[in-house]
């Protein structure tokens, strides 16, 4: 055989309760290593060339030796180990010009009745001030989502804000609209709402239940912490009222769990107290946390110190989620419940989420927007709802992201999962779309790094919580 070399990019040893394991970088797969294959993957540590005679004399005597070629070619196949024969292709160039969408975000209002601190939102105003969405706008959107994902058979309208509660009169025309639209198409229709609660009432809780919304509060814990940045416009902190209508609408809404969505500040790192109060006093069913790591001389980001003591919390916390999976539990810490399921799916992420592809957003005008956190911002539209999707310019936006030659991610161990991260994170933070989020890669690799160990670990000792836990949450969102 031809001298043969690794191919360090391309896979990542893990141990795992003394089982050594193997990530598989390209499809994101998690191999158990039999002792012939860790062996071969410890010569290559010894050697940067493995010629025909350095396995005789390293197996000889140790390993059988079809037992030897058979996890070599294994290795060649997986092109964790090369022979010099072309490389595993990856991902060829791709020319994106279809877009079939499945989720369109409507911003109902750029008003919102409170001035939370670390807003990324670059329309937002006051109540009196808000530009509302129109019937007619909202209507082309739906027509646009139907028309360009015409080969799926369920849709997904997510309304936003501002406070998209500020504009109830406009959600309730969508959804009988969009529901009539579905029927006549056979096809289903979901409907997905962030807001503040702070405008919930019993009757308002009732009509979501009826319709099967699914419901995120955004909340970021303990009255302390959550009336820092969460102010009305007055300056007001609003955690009492928040508690008070999250604890009605827990206990009137069925028809799918609420979850809530913490927003991570400079000096806020304590997740776990914020996950127990947001779980166990309040009752939501999943928390999902969002650091703000982006900004010039944004003085709410995290930063140094306090960015390496989150992600320090946040194993720490999914330890919990790990012992409680093993044991047949669900502690509802979203970030972990995400990252297990892209590790089951084995994903392999070309594009950092789906939008642009799968999901756009509407701005009040009927501006097209990458995503909601894009309304408002200097990036571009690509499109409107009255003219349709401006494919070629959002074609070429996509390839250029899909493009990773002569970056670090090119080689990252976790480029299939990360993808470069957010769009907006990078735009906020490198006024480019397009740049890959340097500034925690380390703290990423860390943390991916500890959910492959913590993905092993439930998997040999529970497998079951996967299709119990993991698959029905899938069904729900």
């Amino acid at each position: 055989m031809s001298a043969l070399t690794l191919v360090p990019h391309n896979l990542h040893r893990v141990a795992v309760d003394g089982r050594r394991m193997m990530f598989h970088i390209p499809t994101s797969g998690l191999f158990a290593l039999d002792e012939v294959s860790g062996d071969i993957l410890d010569l290559f540590d010894d050697l940067p060339s493995v010629t025909t005679d350095d396995v005789r004399r390293r197996f000889d005597g140790r390993h059988p030796a079809d037992a030897v070629v058979v996890a070599l070619e294994e290795l060649i196949t997986l092109d964790v180990v090369s022979d010099g024969r072309a490389a595993w292709p990856g991902r060829k160039p791709v020319k994106i010009e279809n877009f079939p969408l499945s989720t369109i975000v409507l911003n109902t209002n750029t008003g919102c009745n409170l001035s939370c601190g670390y807003c990324y939102k670059e329309d937002l105003e006051t109540p009196a001030r808000g530009d509302k969405m129109s019937f007619e706008t909202a209507r082309q959107g739906v027509e646009l989502l139907l028309a360009e994902g015409a080969q799926r058979g369920r849709f997904n309208i997510v309304f936003f804000g501002g406070e998209p509660l500020s504009n109830m009169a406009l959600i309730r025309e969508v959804v009988a609209y969009a529901e009539g639209r579905a029927a006549e198409l056979s096809k289903q229709v979901d409907f997905t709402l962030t807001t503040n609660a702070t405008l919930l009432d019993a009757a308002l809780i009732d009509w979501f239940d009826d319709h099967r919304f699914g419901l995120t509060v955004s909340m970021d814990g303990p009255k302390a912490i959550h009336d820092r940045n969460r102010r009305t416009v007055g300056g007001k902190g609003t955690y009492d009222t928040v508690a008070a209508k999250v604890g009605l609408l827990l206990s009137r809404y069925r028809s799918r769990p609420v979850g809530a969505r913490v927003t991570l500040t400079a000096g806020v790192t304590d997740v776990a107290t914020i996950w127990d109060h947001l779980i166990n006093e309040l009752g939501f069913h999943e928390v999902g946390f969002s650091p703000v790591t982006s900004g010039e001389a944004d003085p709410f980001k995290l930063n140094g110190d306090d960015l390496a003591e989150l992600f320090a919390n946040m194993k720490a916390l999914a330890e919990r989620y790990t012992d409680a999976a093993i044991a047949g539990r669900n502690i509802g810490f979203s970030n972990m419940h995400q990252l297990m399921t892209d590790l089951s799916e084995g994903m392999s992420k070309a594009l950092p989420c789906g939008a642009g592809l799968g999901l756009l957003a509407v701005d009040t005008r009927g501006g097209l927007n990458l995503c909601h956190r894009f309304t408002g911002s200097d990036v571009p539209l690509f499109g409107t709802v009255a003219e349709g999707i401006a494919k070629d310019r959002l074609g070429q936006f996509l390839e250029s992201r899909l493009d990773r030659a002569g970056e670090t991610c090119d080689t990252c161990r976790i480029r299939n999962l990360c993808s470069g991260g957010c769009y907006h994170e990078s735009y906020a933070r490198y006024h480019d779309p397009h740049h890959p989020t340097y500034h925690y890669c380390d703290l990423m690799r860390d943390w991916v790094d500890y959910g492959i160990a913590a993905y092993a670990r439930i998997r040999a000792r529970n497998p079951a919580f996967f299709t119990d836990h993991l698959e029905p949450r899938r069904a729900m969102k």
